[in-house]
């Protein structure tokens, strides 16, 4: 995982992210192992590589080597970036066929440039939007690593980053700096009206701008396709007309609380009482 210091020892999606002994736990591991393989296949099919010829590329937020093993069968070679030692010692146990590089993303892709033919990451790049040190700004390591990506992309190469947005913020953020960095493109959405299916790839072109993969999932069920995928947040009771949570209200204070919580910080549990207004006393 890329951008932060404290990751989740299972990097899956949000639907499997929850605790488990015995059978369960190792039920669920398989399914984790399952989807991260479907989203590396969906990856490196959204990168277009020609078939004629073996390519290099970049794993960002390799983990454990799961994507890179897809790379391998699919004939290409891969070097795989990521920030946890205990992730990559996992890798190196399991033997994988591509190199290796312990590495915070956030401070910049360290490679030649061009070297590249395409660049994939699965659920990573979100975590640099986190601030888990004082010194550390999203908007700029976000910005360090979009430019220092395309430069070590070779022209006409796609980087393809699966990510999981916590809302549209946080997508704007991302996007913005991507397109600031240099890239074209936008966001694939796979499955965009199911709420476990959905998947977004963003998809960034390096030089000439191509056309942009159509989502799975698309289409209604009377052949029409779907044009748009609005994103959606949970907690959308309480916001203005910029999207925001009033200040002060319920979903405010939990949405703070939340991000203390990433930060490392102590927050106090939430209970029913959380943001309730007290009455004056006299």
């Amino acid at each position: 995982m890329a951008g932060s210091g404290r990751r989740p020892e299972h990097r899956g999606p949000p639907e499997l992210v929850s605790g488990g002994t015995g059978g369960r736990q190792q039920s669920r591991d398989s399914r984790v192992v399952e989807i991260q393989s479907q989203m590396s296949e969906r990856a490196v099919e959204l990168l277009g590589l020609p078939g004629d010829r073996p390519c290099l590329l970049l794993d960002v937020g390799c983990g454990s080597g799961l994507s890179g093993d897809y790379i391998s069968e699919e004939g290409h070679y891969w070097i795989g970036m990521d920030i946890s030692p205990a992730m990559l010692d996992v890798a190196v146990e399991r033997e994988v066929e591509g190199d290796l590089l312990l590495a915070d993303v956030g401070h910049g892709i360290p490679f030649r440039p061009g070297v590249f033919d395409g660049c994939i990451s699965i659920s990573a790049v979100q975590w640099l939007c986190n601030a888990d040190k004082k010194s550390h700004s999203p908007p700029k390591r976000l910005y360090r690593f979009f430019s220092t990506l395309y430069t070590a992309l070779a022209r006409g190469a796609r980087a393809v980053l699966q990510l999981y947005p916590e809302n549209s913020e946080q997508l704007e953020l991302i996007t913005a700096q991507a397109m600031r960095a240099g890239f074209t493109g936008g966001m694939v959405v796979d499955y965009p009206n199911s709420a476990k299916a959905k998947k977004f790839f963003l998809c960034l072109f390096v030089g000439a701008s191509g056309t942009l993969p159509k989502g799975l999932g698309t289409e209604c069920a009377d052949g029409e396709e779907i044009h748009q995928a609005k994103f959606t947040n949970e907690r959308t009771r309480f916001r203005n007309a910029k999207g925001k949570s009033v200040k002060k209200s319920r979903d405010w204070i939990l949405e703070k609380k939340e991000r203390r919580r990433r930060q490392g910080k102590e927050v106090r549990a939430d209970t029913k009482y959380t943001g309730r207004k007290r009455r004056p006393r006299f």
